[in-house]
This record gives structure tokens, sequence and C-alpha cells, in this order.
């Protein structure tokens, strides 16, 4: 019988709210992997809701890693998600460099902002850091915003087309990664699309209906999908099209129930569906 796979979550863990590791290690777990968490942060309820409890994890994050360093612990992929200092990314990229081999992979959320705004904690200094962790990434699935930010081009109000999206993926990839998935592009008043860029190959576009506005821990979902589906050996078209539709799905039932946005995903309902590819 195969060796079962690790991946390490690195992300803040939240009680409530439904994103983060909270619905990284879930999905992952479905698809017969092993979830590590490295925290970087505890929080009662995500910061959307008007009141949460907040614990600043950073001080702590170097002793928690010398327990998996000191266990000689292997990953097969290293999943990192919102980082909130420069410090973190650091700690971060001690993390990669010890733990990164040729026979895993990294994949990075840089979760940075959205709608052309980037995130009160993202500092001109704190992208900079986070085009560091970029050279470290074999997958990354930046939102528009961050891709333009990750290569200080101006984000395009109007949305970007095929071409300008294959430009600004090229120039990403001379940075480090070899596959790009910009996700949740506008594409018309109906229709999100998903851009795959793999270096050196063709481009391939994962199309889903427009359902409902945007939701708490999406990103997350998708990143888990992804980062677990190619690890158990799908091409990574078939992972972001299971990623797309299986988030969809949520956001339907969402929609149908009323399920308030900051809420995040019903993820749970449809665990089976992924129980089934892995």
């Amino acid at each position: 019988m195969e060796k079962q796979k690790k991946i390490a979550l690195i992300n803040d863990l939240t009680g409530f709210g439904r994103c983060s590791t909270a619905v990284m290690a879930p999905i992952v777990s479905a698809l017969k992997i092993q979830a590590v968490a490295v925290p970087t942060a505890i929080l009662s309820a995500h910061t959307q809701f008007p009141t949460y409890y907040f614990d600043d994890y950073t001080d702590r994050m170097k002793d928690y890693i010398q327990t998996y360093k000191d266990l000689k612990l292997d990953f097969d992929a290293i999943s990192t998600g919102f980082l909130g200092s420069e410090q973190q990314v650091d700690i971060v990229l001690d993390f990669i460099r010890h733990f990164k081999t040729d026979r895993n992979f990294v994949i990075v959320d840089p979760v940075m902002g959205d709608y052309g705004k980037l995130y009160r904690t993202y500092t001109k200094e704190m992208c900079e850091k986070m085009k560091e962790l970029v050279h470290y990434a074999d997958i990354i699935t930046p939102n528009l915003t961050e891709l333009c930010t990750l290569i200080d081009a101006p984000y395009p109000e109007n949305g970007a087309s095929i071409e300008e999206l294959k430009e600004m993926c090229g120039k990403l990839a001379k940075r480090g990664p070899k596959h790009i998935v910009v996700t949740g592009i506008h594409f018309n008043q109906t229709q999100i699309a998903n851009f795959i860029y793999n270096k050196g190959e063709d481009f391939q576009i994962v199309m889903v209906d427009r359902i409902g506005g945007d939701r708490s821990g999406t990103g997350d979902v998708i990143a888990a999908i992804i980062a677990g589906m190619y690890l158990n050996g799908h091409s990574l078209y078939e992972s972001v099209k299971k990623a797309a539709d299986y988030v969809s799905k949520c956001i339907r039932y969402c929609e149908e129930n009323e399920v308030p946005s900051y809420w995040g995903l019903c993820f749970e309902m449809f665990m089976k569906d992924l129980t089934e590819e892995a």
C-alpha cells in the first residue's frame, strides 16, 4: 500500500467563519492526505466579524516548527496562506528552505488584497517580502490584484484580456513559479474565470457560473483542493476544475439557504464529492 502523504498547512486557525486551516485541514483529509498545521495566528472568528479574539502566533512559530525539525519530518507538499508580517514571511522562508526537496512542491496563496486594493497589513516592505516568497513557489494562486502587485503592474479596472493575462503570468513565472492559477476573474456578468498558466505550455481556462457575491474562505477551499488533487497525481487543470466546480456547488447551497457571506462556504455538505476523487 502506498505511503500516506503529508502536507504542511501554514496559515491561521479560526474557530468560526470557515476559513484558513479550519477548512483546509478537513478538505485535504478528505483527499486522504495528512494535514499538519503550522499556525500563524489563532482567532475565535475571522476579522470580518464585528468582534473576535486574535492571538498573534509569530513569537511562538519558530519553537513550534523546531519540533518538526527535531522529529525529522518530511512533507509531500507545503502550503502557505495569509501571512501578517515580514517576520512571519521570514519564518516561512526558513521553513521552506529546510523542508523543500526535489520530491515535494510548494503552493503559495498570496492573500494580499482584492479588487485593486491591498489589505492594511501590506506595506511596500511587506509586498517586497512576498515577492521573495514567490521565488520558492511551484504553484501560486493569486487573484488579479495579487498578480498585478507581485509584478508591479497597474490593476486593470476594466479587466484583463487573455493576452494581458498571459503576459503578466509570464513575468511572474520568471520569478519562480512553474504553475500560476489566477483565480476569481470576473469574466462577464454571468461567469467567473480561472486562468491557468503552465511555464512552457499553452494556457487553460476553467469557467464557472457567477453565483452570489464573495464569501469568506473561498480562496482557502480552492487552494486546498488544488494542493490535494495535484498531490494525488491529478493534472493542474483537473485540480482547478474540481476546485471551481466544488466551490460553485457550495456557494449555490449557501445562497439557497441564505447563509451569511462571512460565515464562509458550507463545504461540509459535499465532502463525499472529494473522497470519491482521492
